[in-house]
């Protein structure tokens, strides 16, 4: 069964729509102006999201090829987001260490990093604020679940994510790895529904002045990862406080190389591109190292 991609996307006069992917078009549609509107919808009717969007197609396409080389006047959003609330998107990851582990941990460590106005879209800068120290990518798969009425987590499905984070901070002193992870980060700009954590690959660059400084071949899914998907949600939402009904969490996956690691340090006007197998568009986002 070929998969079901979705894009959220936004225009000054015409607001943010969802948008079906399909090759080089999209088909706006049509009830709902949000992802997390039409997932809520399914869960409380109980029809399959995939279902849901196969009958409100709303006859508007768009050339997505414009769309995702910046060049319209629609721009990205992040491919799952609270559409009212930005507090209401928990940001989190997983340190799911790929390859072999020396001394494993029993449960999965994860970190928090944020909530929606730390989301950033296909597109939008990543940001190295004046207190920081460094910043670095890490391409990942992100874990996107709605919590139902009833306090239920549901996995809407996977979408490319960088996990961009602050690592000279945490190398510094282990103990402000927290602090070091509390960064802009991006996902999208495809929603992949009711993906697999299973074997994905892709690629990842860091892109100065137009030319690639620096490329590495990526991996991940269970085959890779220390911990199964299973497992990862088990210990996420074993915590009444991450199973609120309405409330979204986006969960970072864990990764397997960032260009850090290899010496390169991240500069204000570089370009970060992911790009993953089976998961629509590469996400492309700037780096900015003049906020504050």
């Amino acid at each position: 069964m070929a998969s079901t991609r979705l894009v959220q996307i936004v225009h000054p006069e015409h607001g943010r729509r969802v948008g079906l992917v399909d090759e080089n078009h999209l088909h706006l549609l049509s009830t709902y102006r949000s992802v997390y509107a039409f997932a809520t919808a399914a869960i409380e009717t109980g029809v399959k999201l995939r279902e849901l969007l196969s009958t409100d197609l709303s006859g508007i396409v768009l050339d997505y090829d414009e769309i995702h080389e910046l060049r319209s006047g629609w721009t990205f959003l992040p491919s799952f987001d609270h559409p009212r609330d930005l507090a209401r998107s928990i940001v989190s990851g997983c340190a799911n260490a790929h390859g072999a582990a020396v001394d494993p941990p029993k449960a999965p460590p994860w970190f928090y990093k944020g909530n929606g106005a730390h989301l950033r879209a296909h597109g939008e800068a990543l940001t190295i604020p004046a207190f920081g120290i460094s910043g670095a990518e890490e391409a990942e798969l992100v874990g996107v679940y709605l919590i139902g009425p009833d306090g239920t987590p549901h996995r809407v499905g996977l979408t490319p994510g960088n996990e961009f984070a602050d690592p000279a901070l945490a190398a510094g002193d282990p103990r402000m790895l927290s602090h070091a992870k509390m960064r802009t980060c991006s996902i999208g700009p495809e929603l992949v529904l009711d993906a697999l954590f299973d074997e994905a690959r892709g690629s990842v660059r860091v892109e100065r002045e137009g030319t690639a400084i620096w490329s590495r071949d990526v991996a991940t899914g269970e085959g890779h990862a220390l911990f199964p998907l299973v497992k990862v949600e088990r210990n996420l939402f074993q915590y009444d406080a991450h199973r609120v009904p309405g409330d979204v969490h986006l969960h970072y996956l864990g990764g397997s190389v960032s260009s850090y690691g290899d010496g390169v340090r991240l500069q204000a006007g570089d370009q970060v591109v992911i790009e993953w197998q089976g998961y629509g568009r590469a996400l492309r986002n700037l780096i900015d190292q003049s906020g504050s």
